[in-house]
């Protein structure tokens, strides 16, 4: 009895490898078609970003529209003193046009009236810098002169790398690179050899914080992070030798 389920067990061991060695087969055919062979390449960088944006605003609530643009023509002062004791320059620093709307009273019922109740104001500031660091610090830390009465509202920084476009050749070349060889890996098993390139379509480039593994068919731009990973992606086609 036993001696059958051994023999049972064995037979059933060498069907799964069997069907094992199929199905890897049917992976490595289904990517050759007659004289080549399509792979996909990737090449990865980690680069730091070299400038960076923060936008921020300055708003005012007054009971009238005079009393609104007033309090942020005192306030802005207060907003340039402290970019520039952070060291921020002065063109590095844009500046926008007031903007206001009115507040209406609400009734008992909950209905707004054609009461004015106050009116809001406010102004926006961009800053834009080679000193990322900076930009970073001044982030988190510029809502301090809420302590000075101002009210202020931050938005999360920006973060650009501006050599993308001279690295995209090199990477196109690794990525290319990375293609060959796991066509080398894929022929292997066929006891064939990779020849010359018949095409190369470059795809979309992912840029993403570099803990990240994310991925779209439109490509990924991320400005969130300082520290970036950039991945270029190849299509390359292959004769056979």
């Amino acid at each position: 009895m036993l001696e059958k389920i051994e023999k049972f067990q064995i037979l059933l061991l060498g069907l799964v490898i069997a069907i094992g060695a199929i199905i890897a087969s049917s992976m490595i055919t289904s990517a050759i078609s007659k004289d080549t062979i399509i792979v996909t390449g990737s090449y990865s960088q980690n680069v730091v970003s070299d400038s960076g944006i923060l936008e921020f605003e300055l708003r005012a609530n007054m009971p009238t529209k005079a009393q609104s643009f007033e309090l942020l023509k005192k306030q802005k002062p207060v907003v340039m003193k402290y970019l520039e004791e952070q060291g921020i320059k002065p063109e590095e620093i844009k500046v926008n046009a007031q903007h206001g709307y009115e507040i209406y009273k609400i009734n008992d019922r909950g209905i707004s009236t054609n009461q004015i109740a106050s009116y809001n104001a406010n102004q926006s500031f961009s800053i834009k810098s080679s000193d990322v660091q900076k930009i970073k610090q001044i982030s988190t830390e510029i809502t301090d002169l809420t302590a000075k009465g101002l009210d202020i509202s931050v938005s999360e920084p920006s973060y650009f790398y501006s050599k993308l476009s001279d690295m995209k050749v090199q990477m196109l070349e690794e990525a290319t690179k990375d293609a060959k060889q796991r066509a080398s890996a894929m022929l292997k098993a066929t006891h064939n050899r990779v020849g010359k390139i018949q095409s190369v379509r470059m795809g979309v480039f992912q840029i993403t914080p570099v803990d990240s593994n994310d991925v779209s068919d439109m490509g990924i731009s991320d400005t969130s992070s300082i520290e970036k990973k950039i991945t270029s992606v190849a299509n390359v086609t292959f004769r056979i030798k």
